[in-house]
């Protein structure tokens, strides 16, 4: 199995040992994105509707980089601080698919990198 590094400065770098994605065949396995604006190098914070719309801003490039979209995603994972901001993350995240949904589940945290609220790794296939 050939094993393929995806990588983007269209979405933040990794702090620490991992790639933003990795290419197995033809599943993408996108690691968790935080809410980090790669043009700047920072944090985006105070409104969880701002963060994630970042979040999914960084997994839309790592996607592209890949030559996939928001259709490829079969499986979400999003960690949150606060199960009270499900909701208006839930909305944020609806807003980026046009057809069917993928699989997800959503699990509150005791802590996230770099003190965030929210946290989202996706599995994509094309």
């Amino acid at each position: 199995m050939e094993k393929i590094i995806i990588n983007t400065k269209n979405a933040p770098a990794p702090i620490g040992p991992y790639n933003q994605a990795v290419k197995a065949g033809n599943t993408l396995y996108i690691s968790g994105q935080i809410p980090v604006n790669p043009a700047t190098d920072e944090l985006v914070s105070g409104d969880i509707k701002a963060e994630t719309e970042q979040v999914m801003l960084n997994l839309k490039s790592i996607l592209e980089e890949a030559g996939l979209g928001f259709d490829n995603v079969v499986k979400s994972t999003i960690f949150i601080m606060n199960m009270g901001d499900f909701s208006q993350i839930n909305e944020v995240y609806g807003k980026f698919f046009t057809g069917q949904f993928p699989a997800r589940e959503t699990v509150q945290v005791a802590a996230l990198p770099k003190g965030v609220n929210v946290e989202i790794s996706m599995i994509a296939v094309g």
